[in-house]
């Protein structure tokens, strides 16, 4: 064969590399194809099971994209199909945004983590004013959680609604135990806001998603709109999914859960956070704001040993370190984990409410590092729990001042009750409970922290924390 042929074939494997790349089947260093059959078998039956519309996925290895592809739709109404390059409202992973904007500000010396935050924003109520965004940003300010999806729209609103946070918002006092309050995002958001000179979402805009090439995420809906974008969609019981109508939106509460972006912007942001704030040959962030990120700040009552940083959930998984958030809001769902040390992240994106397709992910990152799906946890073994040990858990527990649960002793048995429901409790370790519902094997668990007289002092279940009134 001729020269002039070689290249003429060349040519023709180049393009078919790069047609195959954009179908979705990416390349590994070297040209050697990622096969990704079982994720695409795994996400479409999830999409279907969890009955949700459409999904993004992404897939980070040493520094590159290796995979990128939509699921399913963008809309019921219209069928459009998902693809890489479209919008979804986040949820709260827009935390680890937030905290990185924040923390970035603190390793130039424009603001300290460890002070009260009445240093930099005047006129907050009092006890608001003493936190610190240690406290905020890791979730130990003792402020009560809750997340209004409907609200204004401007700029105005994210200071308006940080200062209704008044005394009674905090239902414990600062860094007692590890409680999730999206309030104490807005509030770092506002400081953030008001230290870099200019709204939250142009803060972010500026000093975050165009240093890291995010070109189309944002904060703004007027924005988000001009992009390709997944519509949030909700389901009532088995009806079929529906476009959430008007799109739920309140600029209040942003900085917990609000930021628009699509999988390829959202791996530029791991591939900097894995790479020390370094993306394109470029120091986009400070090195030492990725560090801080992922230091463990404050414990989390968990099964396995966990803890929170500013932004990120920290575990330890069959060996390998893993940097965790997901996000669920109105209409759509989300979830971004990193293993730093093996250079890895996978990226899901969901247009249904809560939608995290968790087999999924898994799968994608077993894929990433190598290995197999999760092992099946083996169902917890009770313990005997005295009479006495019953009377120091027994009490109401509350973020507001009314029980939210109640812990009681009846014929000699603990038991909870929550609204209408009433179940027997078992004692699965050291501050390790379940809650055992009828008919079903695997308990659902909490945790029980002491306080100095040795009674239960919190009552700690998912990612929340309920003080004994």
């Amino acid at each position: 064969m001729n020269i002039k042929g070689r290249r003429h074939w060349v040519r023709k494997l180049s393009l078919l590399f790069i047609s195959l790349a954009v179908a979705g089947w990416p390349l590994r260093a070297g040209a050697q194809t990622l096969d990704t059959s079982a994720l695409e078998r795994v996400a479409l039956e999830e999409l279907k099971t969890t009955r949700t519309p459409g999904a993004a996925v992404a897939l980070v290895l040493d520094g590159k994209v290796v995979f990128a592809r939509g699921f399913g739709v963008a809309s019921v109404n219209t069928g459009a199909p998902v693809t890489a390059d479209m919008l979804f409202r986040l949820g709260s992973t827009t935390k680890m945004l937030t905290a990185a904007m924040v923390v970035s500000l603190a390793e130039e010396g424009k603001l300290k983590l460890d002070v009260p935050i009445g240093t930099y924003v005047q006129g907050l109520p009092p006890r608001l004013s003493q936190a610190t965004l240690h406290q905020l940003l890791s979730h130990s300010s003792g402020l009560r959680d809750e997340a209004t999806m409907f609200g204004l729209h401007d700029d105005l609103a994210l200071g308006q609604t940080v200062r209704t946070l008044t005394d009674d918002f905090f239902f414990t006092e600062p860094a007692k135990i590890y409680s999730y309050a999206n309030p104490g995002y807005w509030a770092a958001g506002f400081v953030g806001e008001v230290v870099a000179g200019k709204p939250y979402a142009d803060a972010m805009n500026d000093r975050l998603f165009q240093p890291l090439g995010m070109k189309r995420t944002t904060l703004r809906p007027t924005m988000a709109m001009t992009y390709p974008l997944a519509q949030g969609h909700d389901q009532n019981g088995t009806a079929p999914p529906f476009v959430v109508r008007p799109a739920a939106d309140n600029a209040g509460n942003w900085p917990a859960g609000s930021v628009f972006s699509n999988v390829e912007d959202l791996a530029r942001f791991v591939i900097a956070f894995m790479n020390g704030g370094v993306i394109d040959g470029k120091q986009a962030l400070p090195a030492g704001a990725m560090t801080r990120m992922s230091t463990p700040q404050v414990e989390v009552q968990a099964s396995e040993p966990t803890s929170y940083g500013y932004g990120l959930s920290i575990r330890n998984d069959r060996g390998i370190r893993m940097l965790t958030h997901g996000g669920s809001r109105s209409g759509y769902g989300s979830s971004i984990a990193v293993a730093p040390d093996r250079r890895a992240a996978v990226i899901v994106l969901a247009n249904r409410s809560g939608s995290s397709l968790s087999k999924t992910a898994d799968t994608a990152m077993g894929m990433v590092l190598g290995r197999g799906p999760q092992p099946e946890q083996p169902v917890p073994t009770a313990v005997p729990m005295t009479a006495e040990e019953m009377r120091r858990y027994a009490g109401a527990y509350s973020q507001t001042g009314k029980a939210a649960v109640e812990l009681l002793i009846q014929e000699g048995k603990l038991v909870i009750r929550q609204g209408a429901s009433t179940l027997p409790v078992i004692k699965l370790g050291d501050r390790r409970f379940g809650s055992v519902r009828p008919g079903t094997a695997r308990p659902q668990e909490f945790f029980l922290v002491p306080g100095a007289d040795g009674r239960a002092e919190y009552f700690c279940r998912g990612s929340r924390a309920y003080k004994r009134l």
